[in-house]
């Protein structure tokens, strides 16, 4: 885990948000990424983060395949032995939390369990994004995706 994300985890959600309000989309990852959860306002927040990462999801594969790089799919990478499991399509689209353009990640059409969720993220740094997740239009995580370029 980069020395950008072990910060976030002790960020407060606000200053999460304007991180993630200044910075920019960036290019959209192509190829495997790892994940991190990140649950804010909580001491906990580097325990639950290991944890998830140990047996719940441990990040996301990309495979843009668009010539311009701008449209594609991926999967997420679950359990302990870093399955392939929940597709999801991969646009850019304006973001939910502030209408400026963002990386989406859309299950609405590509999981019966998570179609309701909505992933965006914005590359901070690079290689480093920050990602919000969406339940209908009720924000209720933060993650981080690392990407080596």
């Amino acid at each position: 885990m980069s020395t950008t994300v072990q910060q976030w985890l002790d960020m407060p959600r606000e200053q999460l948000d304007e991180l993630y309000r200044r910075a920019e989309p960036g290019a959209i990852p192509n190829g495997d990424t790892r994940g991190t959860p990140i649950v804010t306002g909580s001491p906990l927040a580097r325990a639950y983060a290991h944890f998830a990462r140990l047996f719940a999801w441990q990040g996301k594969v990309f495979d843009m395949f668009a010539e311009d790089g701008s449209a594609g799919v991926l999967v997420n990478k679950v359990t302990p032995l870093s399955l392939s499991f929940v597709v999801a399509k991969v646009y850019r689209a304006p973001s939910w939390m502030d209408d400026r353009e963002t990386i989406v990640i859309d299950y609405s059409s590509t999981s019966f369990f998570f179609r309701a969720v909505r992933d965006e993220i914005r590359e901070v740094e690079p290689g480093v994004y920050l990602g919000k997740v969406w339940l209908g239009r009720t924000r209720i995580l933060d993650f981080a995706l690392e990407y080596k370029t």
